[in-house]
């Protein structure tokens, strides 16, 4: 019977191991003697092939449903660096643009002079300011909002 696992095996260009005989058909199997024997018991499902061995996605399903929640996402689970999460351009759009806005609202309600915009811009686009806070606290310490007359 190892002879004919061997034979089918490669029959069906597989391992041994994953050759599986028919219960009610091992007298066939005995009396079988040449690869053409073999192949007509695998046409008939007498010698099969075990499925191979998949990994389970049960739990890989079960965590991407936790984060889909928002769970599992603290910095212990991620992997890469520091900045492979969010990328040092994405920050720096995020921050100018939030700047950027904060400028054009003063600009809007002519709390800033257009001159005054314009350096404040340019300062903002060599990345002066850290954050909107940043601007804010410059702004009072150079006296540069202008008072609305009513």
């Amino acid at each position: 019977m190892k002879s004919k696992k061997r034979l089918a095996a490669d029959i069906l260009g597989t391992s041994p191991k994953k050759v599986k005989f028919a219960a009610d058909a091992l007298e066939d199997i005995k009396k079988a003697i040449t690869r053409s024997d073999l192949r007509g018991l695998i046409a008939i499902k007498k010698i099969v092939k075990s499925k191979k061995n998949e990994q389970s996605r049960s739990r890989a399903r079960k965590i991407a449903a936790q984060k889909r929640k928002g769970r599992q996402k603290g910095k212990g689970s991620k992997k890469g660096s520091k900045h492979s999460i969010v990328s040092r351009k994405e920050k720096w759009m995020a921050k100018v643009r939030v700047q950027r806005v904060f400028l054009k609202d003063l600009k809007d309600k002519e709390l800033v002079s257009v001159k005054n915009y314009r350096s404040l811009y340019n300062k903002v686009k060599g990345g002066f300011f850290r954050n909107k806070r940043h601007i804010k606290l410059y702004l009072t310490e150079y006296h540069l909002i202008e008072k609305k007359e009513k």
